[in-house]
């Protein structure tokens, strides 16, 4: 199977997105399509064997769409500019026009001694009082002239939308009103019966609410705007003594690169000179600047604060951080919940039922006795207000502004389906080591006469080692600025220590198996060892010439906001549970303290996925929270795979969620992203469906059925377009959830 991505041009609402989604899902080997209104993008998973670029192309064009292969990498930021100043000059001109156009026929209605010139003047001159109204009316139209192409191309493919309701109710009041102006000579009286100006400003309002809709889509996707500038255009290259400063796509991977202070780093790499502090604020969503040294590792798009750094090249194009962090957001967003899936459904049939409502509405009034403009202004009024915007608009509105909340908050998601499942976990589980822990030893207790004498000698016999738990002991005796002494005869003794001379006296630095080895008994020291041991941490006895100076233990401690973490699920009402590779008295010392619900200990990692199974069909939807390869297969398994962003690239692509600051905090931060954008959606869902039951009836003229007002098509204009500016308006509310997470 192979999945590509495709620009779709011409539509204009739900039912468009809908039809596109239809036509092609129809294709033999099309195993999935979706459709995004907002982001104008075809994700379709196929079968390449059996179909491909030419028949999507062939059937989105039939059926009256444009289309195009997305180029990765690829915006059009600089054209969607001058798009939107050419838009909003044709919106000034139509609103002018309009104003005007409303002046003369609707002023001399409501105001009999409104000041107007003879020319257009109703009473004494009508027909000139019409033609004016059509020289107003029709550059409106041809100005909003892609309601009339796209509405009747997509209405006579068999594809109706928005486009088609407002170039068939403004056609209809178009021809009337033409029809009426002829017949002025003979009958003065239609001169009351034109309807110009309801066709003028019905697409005016429609433009304008399509430009203020537009406006707010395009504050949804800030977030991966922001992230696209990140990257500065060029870097400077180092070449033997010289600097070259050349464009950032160009540089390849090796390469020697020179960022000043202030400046942000370009692409990936390793600090080969230098020290500074990074600000990856915009990466990670940590406020705290971040101390980069030689061979610490930065990331492109991170922010140089003070100091002077040469950087080696590690990753560019697609590879880097930010292009993936980029490629997650923009996944997410293009990929659908399952919850829009009722509206697709419905916009997918709604155009033509409301085509239909109006016919019957109009033939309903003409039946009884009804004049012919009455209908009219019905069927005009039904169509208009019924366009189905505000149903589509819904549900991407919401999900870009989670996505994109959730990327300034260092949470990546990688797509709507995620989105819309994690606020229904029931288990949360954690692997231990890298997840809930710092991932790398710690020296912890020091236990002894002279404690200053044990981290010396242990520090020193230990310097010479690669071992990770040698370089925690050397760590914490630099910290307290412990000085070394040489050692001499070092040996390093596989599973149990170091022996070596220090100052012509024999240094032993192991566990109790070394010790028995070279004749030394530790039995005074047994309960220590043992209580440390079930602590999780390994125990290092420190002996000078078969005499026990004392214990140092080391262990991967807990992250600061581990427990925190597990307590906020807790009260969330989420079971939490430890996985871990530890013996059974490490993981329940470490699971008690953390509060969690369930441990499992002695873990292997081919037994994660099973246990991930027997959660869920024993509590219900499961999120897994890890780091490690290990991890990748119950990250997959699991309902929601929740990645550690400092973890392996395996574990990441396995995820649904990556968390790039590393803490386990932010898992409850996601599961809250979720539950305000689920609830957003239903609102907006509401807002849509609610507006349409309400509005259509009323267009329809039941309330003056009973002696009610009848909805001006005007109106009907204008509420249509504030209904989808509502529904976008709430989901960009959204945004400012960001404290409450």
């Amino acid at each position: 199977m192979k999945t590509e991505i495709y620009k779709i041009s011409g539509m204009a609402c739900a039912a468009c997105s809908s039809s596109v989604q239809r036509v092609v899902s129809k294709i033999e080997g099309v195993s999935s399509c979706e459709v995004n209104l907002i982001t104008e993008k075809m994700t379709v998973s196929f079968d390449e064997t059996k179909t491909g670029e030419e028949d999507f192309i062939r059937v989105v064009e039939k059926a009256g769409f444009g289309i195009s292969r997305l180029e990765s990498g690829d915006n059009n930021i600089k054209k969607q500019e001058t798009k939107k100043e050419n838009r909003l000059f044709g919106i000034v001109t139509a609103l002018i026009l309009s104003a005007a156009l409303l002046y003369v026929s609707m002023g001399q209605m409501m105001f009999k001694n409104i000041p107007v010139a003879e020319i257009f003047n109703m009473n004494t001159n009508p027909y000139g009082f019409a033609l004016t109204q059509i020289l107003l009316c029709i550059p409106v139209m041809f100005i909003g002239k892609k309601f009339f192409t796209v509405g009747f191309s997509t209405l006579f493919k068999g594809h109706p939308n928005m486009d088609s309701l407002v170039a068939i109710g403004a056609t209809a009041s178009f021809i009337y009103s033409i029809v009426m102006t002829y017949s002025i000579p003979y009958n003065p009286h239609t001169v009351h019966s034109l309807y110009f100006e309801s066709v003028a400003v019905v697409i005016t309002l429609v433009m304008l609410g399509k430009h203020l809709e537009q406006r707010s889509k395009n504050k949804t996707a800030d977030s991966i705007k922001k992230l696209m500038e990140l990257t500065p255009d060029t870097s400077l290259v180092v070449m033997g003594n010289d600097i070259f400063e050349v464009p950032t796509k160009d540089v390849k991977t090796g390469m020697m690169l020179l960022v000043k202070p202030g400046a942000k780093i370009p692409l990936d790499g390793v600090v080969t000179q230098g020290s500074t502090s990074v600000d990856e604020s915009m990466l990670t969503g940590e406020s705290l600047p971040i101390e980069k040294n030689i061979g610490d590792a930065v990331t492109g798009g991170s922010l140089n604060l003070n100091g002077v750094i040469y950087i080696e090249v590690t990753k560019i194009g697609e590879d880097t951080t930010l292009s993936k962090i980029i490629k997650f957001v923009e996944d997410a967003q293009n990929k659908k919940a399952p919850i829009s899936k009722v509206a697709d459904k419905v916009a997918g049939v709604f155009v033509p039922i409301v085509i239909i409502i109006a016919l019957i509405s109009s033939l309903v009034w003409l039946i009884a006795t009804k004049e012919i403009s009455f209908a009219l202004q019905i069927f005009t009024s039904v169509l208009v207000i019924a366009c189905p915007c505000a149903l589509g608009l819904a549900t991407p509105t919401a999900i870009m502004v989670g996505t994109g909340l959730g990327a300034s908050k260092g949470i990546l998601i990688k797509n709507g389906e995620a989105l819309e499942a994690i606020h229904k976990i029931k288990v949360a589980v954690f692997d231990k080591t890298g997840t809930v822990t710092k991932g790398t030893p710690t020296l912890t207790d020091i236990l002894g006469n002279d404690e200053e004498l044990i981290l010396k000698v242990a520090a020193s016999a230990e310097a010479v080692s690669d071992h990770p738990i040698s370089k925690a002991i050397t760590h914490y005796a630099k910290q307290k600025n412990i000085e070394l002494v040489p050692v001499k005869n070092s040996e390093n003794i596989s599973g149990k220590g170091i022996k070596c001379t220090i100052n012509d006296k024999v240094i032993l630095v192991g566990n109790r198996a070394l010790l028995e080895e070279n004749g030394i008994s530790s039995k005074d020291f047994l309960d220590e060892e043992s209580r440390l041991s079930s602590e999780g941490k390994s125990v290092m006895l420190v002996c000078e010439n078969k005499e026990i100076l004392g214990i140092i233990a080391v262990a991967d401690e807990l992250k600061e906001t581990s427990v925190n973490a597990f307590a906020k699920l807790k009260k969330s009402g989420i079971k939490t549970v430890l996985l871990s590779g530890d013996n059974k008295a490490c993981a329940e010392h470490i699971g008690k303290i953390l509060g969690s619900d369930l441990i499992f200990s002695q873990v292997l990692p081919t037994e994660k996925a099973s246990i991930i199974e027997q959660l869920k069909a024993e509590y219900g939807p499961v999120m897994m929270i890890g780091d490690g390869i290990n991890d990748a297969p119950a990250l997959s398994c699991a309902d929601i795979g929740c990645a550690i962003g400092s973890g392996s690239d395996i574990a990441i692509e396995s995820a649904d969620i990556v968390l790039m600051k590393n803490d386990p905090l932010d898992v409850s931060k996601a599961i809250n992203l979720s539950r305000f954008t689920i609830k957003n959606i239903k609102e907006n869902l509401f807002w849509a469906f609610c507006y349409n039951t309400i509005c259509i009836p009323i267009a329809a003229g039941v309330l003056y059925a009973f002696g009610g007002p009848l909805l001006n098509p005007m109106l009907a204009g204008l509420a249509m377009s504030l209904s989808s500016v509502c529904v976008v308006g709430n989901a960009l509310r959204l945004g400012r959830k960001g404290k409450k997470l």
